[in-house]
């Protein structure tokens, strides 16, 4: 293990609780950047407001909220994108997407709430009234047409045969994978979340160590999925197929030219909609 740079000692680093975050860091957990970094976990809406207050250094934030933290910078190469069906972000409705009046929206989400009004303005060309709440299902539904989940719920909401038997209790419902339908709309992929850094912290003299320390990890956990699904298939109760397929196909891990149009047009019809101001350009370490 490569010491830190007295500059980037004790990097303070906000990760979201969720598997699809675990190839990210776990060269911080369980590779060569481990004890390099002091690793804080909590729900995306949770990472963004630590950058924003400063309780992290670092954070694995929602996409949309680098438009609303200011002096933030991108770690350059890595993101969390999705070029057609993700599994982890699902639309649960009982009724079809343009026929619902009311929507429940996991409180946890940022991005995810944002396409959710994009969809439904552009796709599915309705205005339903949104209400925010904690991710359950079945409580979402009793005051809600649909209810939005995102995640670890949502992965075994679509994995699990407890859906079946959430089908069964709940009645008829109409799954949605919204990456899925920003694709129909868009042809482009989806950017769920990037790495940023407090402006504070991406000076010229670590940038290249800040990059290298994070692309690392990624490249780790990305070696190691074998061992991320089987921890997780004990952890979350799903099966290890679903999962290892989950973590190889639905969920991609790095940051292209491709990704980085579908996230400038999610950024020019966020802003159409007055979710958020006129986007600023993506700055880099």
């Amino acid at each position: 293990m490569v010491p830190l740079s007295q500059a980037m000692q004790k990097l303070r680093v906000s990760v979201v609780q969720y598997l699809n975050t675990a190839p990210l860091v776990w060269g911080f957990l369980h590779g060569p950047q481990q004890g390099q970094a002091e690793l804080s976990f909590t729900v995306p809406s949770g990472c963004a407001e630590a950058l924003r207050t400063g309780t992290a250094d670092v954070g694995i934030i929602p996409s949309i909220a680098y438009q609303t933290i200011p002096g933030l910078k991108i770690i350059p190469g890595v993101a969390l994108v999705a070029r057609g069906s993700v599994e982890s972000v699902l639309l649960v409705s009982r009724v079809p997407a343009a026929e619902a009046r009311t929507v429940a929206l996991d409180q946890s989400s940022q991005t995810s709430a944002a396409l959710v009004r994009i969809l439904f303005a552009r796709h599915w060309k309705t205005e339903p009234h949104y209400v925010s709440a904690v991710p359950d299902l079945e409580a979402m539904l009793a005051r809600a047409d649909a209810a939005l989940l995102i995640g670890d719920p949502a992965l075994q909401f679509a994995l699990n045969s407890v859906a079946l038997h959430a089908r069964e209790h709940l009645g008829q419902l109409f799954v949605y994978d919204l990456a899925a339908e920003w694709h129909r709309l868009t042809s482009l992929p989806f950017v769920f979340a990037l790495w940023a850094v407090r402006g504070t912290k991406a000076t010229p003299e670590v940038s290249g160590e800040l990059a290298r320390l994070f692309t690392g990890s990624r490249e780790f956990g990305l070696s190691r999925l074998d061992d991320i699904v089987a921890a997780a298939a004990l952890q979350l109760n799903l099966p290890p197929a679903g999962l290892a397929r989950y973590l190889s196909d639905s969920v991609r891990f790095s940051f292209d030219d491709e990704a980085r149009a579908g996230l400038d047009a999610f950024y020019r019809a966020a802003h159409e909609l007055g979710l958020i101001p006129t986007p600023r350009p993506l700055e880099f370490i």
